[in-house]
């Protein structure tokens, strides 16, 4: 029994034996772990792993069990897998029926399509064959028009070049005639036929426009060819000085020609404008021919002679032409811009000599557009335009000789008067300057508006610079020392105690005097630039450009007013340093304003009226001096109070009125001595209110008691909000502190400043507010102390 179960075994094992290929797909499909299922299954290995040990064989009844259960699964699968296929025979040969009936019922459906389409096939021959004969009825249709629109221009074509050739010659027959009554060479015949040839002008009108042209051509041609013979190069009334005589003569040829052939042209063919615009033409090309030949013997008065009679010629031309055939040469009529509406623009129709306006408002006032009411402007004119240079060089020379003039006449009648109902005197020769600068720039704007323009403004500018350095500056009231600077005589006269030197009242008019002439001139070279411009071509208006000159008589200005402030901060010198001097601890009342106050009020009072009544036109800069003095006496008042020390508290008293007195003086400075009362102006006010008020807190500060050193430097900080060391030292030493209580205060003054924003450093020497007049001029000061100290 068990051989056979064993023959059994291998029996099957042989007949499951499967192809590697099938095994792998089966492996694919149904993945599994399990021993049984893999293809190369050893029942020997499969009990080794089971039974690893004798001891595991006492659990050989439960392995046998499951075995069996997993047997008896097994075959239930089986046997349910064998009943199912039992049935699939039968299934499948209905499925086979089926498909074989779609089959055919397939193949009849596509019989009947094949056939509806071979009868869609036949009607779609039967529509195309229409068609085909209709595209051929419209190709034939097509080209038998083509033919006939051939044919009709061929005939077009012939019956046009029958008339054409008619007209051509008609034309050459009316050419003929005109060259018969008016032959190239000899005179003309005095009697044509001027009716028939009236008529051949009016068939001209319609024939080609080339025909028309050539019978003016050859007509004008002939009419001017007696003024090529009569003024040849070579003849002497060719030249200049005979210029008269080429205009005499085309003038009696116009009238000749009214006389003779006036009616013989149409009136629309402008024949009389015609032969005097190619009369133009010709006598431009001659002229500027002799011109080169005889450059040499070109002089001004010659040139600006030619000149002249050759613009009346122009301006008669634009009285009796309208410059309608213009557009055929090389001039064309520029188009006039409409009339502005505006009343306020600038008539440019006045005389020569007429001076520049200098209101300020008159800049602001938009320009009248510039109206060319002579079409005919430089037709001929235009030929001397290469040879105006010497023209240039004359007035380059004439200006040299003016300015001279200038000069020699201010050392001889020396400096202008006070003029003080008029506020102030401006140089005559100022207003000489710019008049015959106007008339030179109208006198070149006639003869050219291009490059010899250009080259009057560079004339301009050279003699407006001579004119500020000699005549202005060089003028100047000279002065010990500069602005910003110091010289040993200044010094040493300061260390003697002398007076130091003063203007005359002569000199501060002069003074003034340049400064408004100045102002005069700032404000017509910025008028004159924008003349230059309205006169000058549009292409060249960016190269005219005066900003260099007006800045060069604002540095005259500023130089003015600079020697004006200097002189009276020179002559308040002497009463600064009589008040640093003061014994002001022995100070025992307090009484009036101090002598040397009363001093600096009495050069107050001398100098404004004057400098004020002698700017009275122009207020801004005398507002500009008082801003300016403000500036340099407040921080030097300043400066000589820290050298007041030590101070008693009736001293700092005295002080606290002299600097109220001060300042009440300075706030009333731009009126002082006037019997018209003005408010002084914001700005000014302002820096004297500032600087004042800070010499009156550092005496607050000085007069407060230092017996709490904590309520004092808190007392300082909150007056005068000035954060420097420097300050803090200079007020100890006027209330007269020892040095060891002075270290102590200044130990206690760093401990309680506040504390520096961020990212800035060195607190000791900031400051809560902007920089004062004070600091600003520290460095000078300091430069002062070395400098007398070395003396």
């Amino acid at each position: 029994m068990e051989e056979d179960e064993l023959e059994l075994a291998a029996g099957l094992e042989a007949a499951l034996e499967l192809a590697p290929a099938v095994q792998a797909a089966i492996e694919q499909v149904f993945p599994s772990q399990d021993p049984l299922d893999r293809a190369d299954f050893n029942a020997v290995e499969y009990i080794n792993t089971l039974f690893p040990t004798e001891q595991s064989l006492a659990n050989i009844d439960e392995v046998v069990n499951k075995i069996r259960l997993k047997i008896r699964r097994l075959d239930d699968n089986i046997r349910t897998v064998v009943r199912g296929q039992t049935n699939v025979g039968q299934d499948g040969r209905q499925a086979l029926e089926e498909a074989q009936k779609a089959i055919q019922q397939l193949f009849g459906k596509i019989k009947d399509i094949k056939d509806k389409a071979e009868k869609s096939e036949q009607m779609v021959k039967e529509i195309t064959r229409d068609i085909k004969q209709l595209d051929h009825a419209k190709r034939h249709l097509t080209t038998s028009i083509t033919t006939l629109n051939h044919l009709h221009m061929l005939a077009g074509g012939v019956d046009s070049l029958e008339v054409k050739a008619a007209q051509n010659e008609l034309g050459q027959q009316i050419l003929a005639d005109f060259e018969e009554a008016f032959p190239s060479q000899g005179t003309k015949r005095p009697g044509g036929p001027s009716n028939v040839l009236r008529d051949a002008c009016l068939v001209a009108n319609v024939l080609d426009p080339r025909i028309k042209q050539e019978i003016i051509k050859k007509f004008i041609k002939q009419h001017l060819s007696e003024y090529l013979v009569l003024f040849q190069e070579n003849q002497d009334v060719a030249w200049l000085d005979k210029i008269d005589r080429r205009y005499a003569w085309i003038k009696r040829q116009l009238v000749d020609y009214e006389e003779k052939y006036g009616r013989m042209f149409p009136p629309e063919w402008c024949m009389t404008e015609r032969i005097a615009v190619e009369f133009c033409h010709v006598t431009r090309t001659e002229l500027a021919k002799i011109m080169r030949t005889r450059a040499k013997e070109i002089e001004v008065k010659l040139l600006l002679f030619a000149i002249q009679r050759t613009t009346n010629f122009e301006g008669l031309l634009a009285k009796r032409f309208s410059g309608c055939t213009l557009a055929d040469g090389t001039v064309k009529k520029p188009e006039v811009p409409p009339p502005s509406t505006n009343p306020f623009l600038e008539d440019e129709t006045g005389t020569e000599t007429d001076e520049i306006v200098i209101e300020k408002s008159d800049m602001d006032k938009p320009k009248k557009p510039k109206v060319p009411d002579n079409p005919f402007h430089g037709i001929v004119s235009k030929c001397f335009e290469p040879h105006l240079y010497v023209y240039i060089e004359s007035q380059d020379k004439n200006l040299g000789e003016l300015i001279d003039r200038f000069v020699a006449d201010f050392k001889a009648q020396g400096p202008p008067k006070p003029n003080v109902d008029e506020g102030g005197a401006v140089l005559p020769s100022c207003a000489d300057l710019f008049v015959y600068y106007k008339k030179c720039m109208v006198q070149c704007s006639q003869l050219s508006t291009g490059e010899p323009m250009i080259a009057l403004t560079t004339i301009f500018q050279k003699y407006l610079r001579e004119y500020a350095w000699k005549i202005l500056s060089g003028n100047l009231p000279k002065t010990t020392s500069s602005s910003g600077g110091l010289t040993i005589t200044s010094l040493l006269k300061e260390k003697e105690g002398s007076e130091v030197a003063k203007f005359t009242v002569e000199e501060l008019c002069l003074i003034c005097s340049i400064l408004s002439t100045a102002e005069y001139c700032l404000a017509t070279t910025q008028q004159l630039e924008e003349k230059l411009k309205e006169k000058v071509d549009a292409s060249l208006v960016e190269r005219i450009n005066l900003t260099g000159e007006m800045d060069t008589f604002s540095i005259v200005i500023s130089n003015s007013i600079q020697l004006l402030v200097q002189d009276l901060d020179a002559a308040c010198d002497p009463a600064l340093t009589a008040m640093s001097k003061m014994q002001w601890q022995n100070v025992e009342h307090v009484g009036d304003q101090s002598p040397y106050v009363t001093s600096v009020i009495l050069h107050i009072k001398q100098n404004v009226p004057i400098i004020r009544d002698n700017l009275a036109s122009t207020r801004k800069y005398f507002t500009q001096f008082c801003i300016k003095f403000a500036n340099s006496f407040i921080p030097k008042f300043i400066n000589h109070l820290f050298k007041c020390k030590p101070i008693s508290m009736v001293g700092a008293e005295q002080l606290l009125l002299d600097t109220h007195s001060l300042k009440m003086v300075l706030l009333d400075l731009p009126s002082i001595g006037s019997q018209v009362v003005r408010k002084a102006p914001a700005s000014y006010t302002k820096i004297v209110v500032k600087g004042m008020t800070r010499a009156e807190m550092i005496l607050k500060v000085v007069m407060a008691p230092h017996e709490l050193p904590v309520v004092f430097v808190d007392n300082y900080i909150k007056l005068l909000a000035d954060c420097s060391t420097d300050t803090f030292q200079k007020i100890l030493d006027m209330k007269g502190l020892k040095r060891s209580e002075q270290s102590s205060m200044l130990d206690l003054f760093r401990q309680r400043l506040p504390a520096p924003p961020s990212g800035v450093e060195n607190a000791g020497s900031l400051s809560l507010s902007a920089p004062t007049p004070e600091q600003e001029s520290s460095r000078i000061r300091k430069l002062e102390k070395l400098i007398k100290k070395r003396l």
